[in-house]
């Protein structure tokens, strides 16, 4: 999981297999908006009514890019109409929340519904089957969610952020295979957590353990949220500008 601006954490959660118990037993109490790719595993969390499905336009657009050695002119026009929409979030990237959302709807609401309207007709003459007919087919079945990210001005046109996360642990499992068990995946779920978040904010996780673990001994049940990441870090920094 990769927290948003109020939230400013990387988070890790271990499960033996991709069964959908896993995510909808971590995220039951959880309310508001969700950004995945459209895995079925996280259709009974969306069916719940609790959580808002935010698709990933990355995931969208790379249909289309594999669907290009075999229809390259349609398949190149559905990457400019992206295209057009990233070039947009380009814009958008240090505009406040409500800078970005007022763009979106003035800009990128267009541009979505005319790419929908042109999916439509392109879909009808292609072969359902064929790889640009199933990423038009992928991106109509999941329209309502690939443009709900026009809707705040807190969400991403994709999860690339959280995919980049996950890299670290398709290129680890290189190196170590297994983690020898259930109790030490969870394990390294937690640490992966901890050094994904400091990465996260700029702080050297050997520093930061340190001086958590020999804090907590002493930190009251109270205070632990005075101990993640960002506010350690903010602590530090005042700490050393006086």
């Amino acid at each position: 999981m990769n927290g948003d601006r109020d939230h400013p954490y990387n988070v890790f959660a271990y499960t033996p297999s991709r069964a959908r118990d896993g995510p909808q037993q971590f995220l039951k109490r959880y309310r508001g908006y969700l950004q995945a790719d459209a895995f079925g595993g996280y259709d009974g969390i969306y069916a719940t009514g609790n959580v808002v499905e935010v698709a990933c336009w990355a995931h969208a657009r790379r249909k289309f890019y594999e669907a290009r050695t075999s229809e390259a002119e349609r398949s190149h026009a559905a990457l400019a109409w992206i295209g057009r929409l990233y070039e947009i979030e380009k814009r958008a990237k240090d505009l406040s929340v409500t800078a970005r959302q007022a763009l979106r709807q003035m800009e990128s609401v267009p541009i979505l519904t005319a790419l929908c309207q042109w999916l439509r007709e392109q879909g009808t003459a292609v072969l359902p089957k064929s790889p640009f007919g199933q990423a038009v087919t992928y991106a109509l079945n999941n329209w309502k969610a690939l443009v709900r990210y026009t809707e705040a001005g807190i969400l991403a046109i994709d999860n690339n952020a959280a995919e980049r996360e996950m890299k670290r642990i398709a290129i680890g499992r290189k190196n170590w295979l297994f983690t020898g068990s259930d109790r030490g995946g969870a394990t390294a779920a937690v640490l992966f957590s901890i050094t994904s978040s400091c990465q996260r904010h700029g702080l050297d996780p050997f520093a930061y353990l340190s001086d958590v673990l020999a804090r907590l001994p002493d930190q009251s049940p109270e205070r632990l949220e005075e101990l993640l990441p960002d506010r350690w870090a903010a602590v530090r920094k005042a700490a050393l500008a006086s």
